[in-house]
């Protein structure tokens, strides 16, 4: 019986690790791919899955804590419809060089197009978030400096 139970304990142990190993390793193939990996987990509400195809650094983490934060407030009907929407994704997508494409998306729920900015790095296609956070102030800037000048 012993043996049983201590078979048991080690095959679930194993199971945990494995999993967590195979949740670490998910990657992207294109950078579409990332964009929509990292978009579809984000909207079932799955920010560790997304965190997967994102940039690893501080201020991309902060952005998707915030987002996590935010998701977490939703109503149950928003949530739901987050979770059923599909996303579109506009052409032409720009790519500045080989190893970055900013991409205009929307989903069918709140229909807003935004942008995200996909790297390559290391072998992987990984989103950065703060290029989402930041083109609109550096937008906004431009415009206001038109407007003064």
């Amino acid at each position: 019986m012993n043996r049983i139970l201590t078979f048991a304990i080690l095959f679930t142990i194993l199971s945990c690790n494995n999993s967590d190993q195979q949740e670490s390793e998910k990657t992207s193939v294109t950078d579409i791919d990332a964009a929509r990996n990292f978009l579809e987990a984000a909207l079932k509400g799955n920010f560790k899955e997304a965190s997967n195809y994102m940039l690893q650094d501080s201020i991309n983490t902060g952005f998707l804590d915030g987002r996590a934060r935010t998701y977490q407030n939703l109503s149950g009907d928003e949530k739901t419809n987050m979770k059923e929407a599909s996303l579109h994704f506009y052409e032409p997508s720009q790519r500045p060089n080989d190893s970055t494409t900013i991409i205009i998306f929307s989903n069918s729920y709140k229909n807003d197009k935004d942008t995200l900015r996909i790297l390559k790095t290391g072998g992987k296609w990984l989103v950065d978030l703060k290029y989402l956070f930041t083109h609109d102030s550096d937008t906004l800037f431009n415009k206001i400096d038109t407007i003064t000048h």
